[in-house]
């Protein structure tokens, strides 16, 4: 199996977005600061749900905002 690994685009995204902080997408979203840090560091992989709802608040498609990088 192919060892991939899961990057996203969200700080990008949030910063296209009025300069949203990290505290606003999670309180949008339902999750810490702390953990949209984490996920825009690629120390954590947000479950599905969180990962759809990311990015509906960013108003981009899932694939934009997360993909597999090889």
């Amino acid at each position: 199996m192919l060892k991939r690994r899961l990057t996203n685009k969200v700080k990008t995204f949030r910063f296209l977005a009025n300069e949203m902080t990290q505290s606003d997408l999670g309180e949008q979203v339902g999750v810490t600061r702390q953990t949209i840090a984490a996920i825009e560091a690629g120390k954590y992989s947000p479950s599905l749900e969180c990962a759809f709802r990311i990015a509906e608040v960013l108003g981009q498609p899932l694939q934009e905002v997360f993909h597999w990088e090889d």
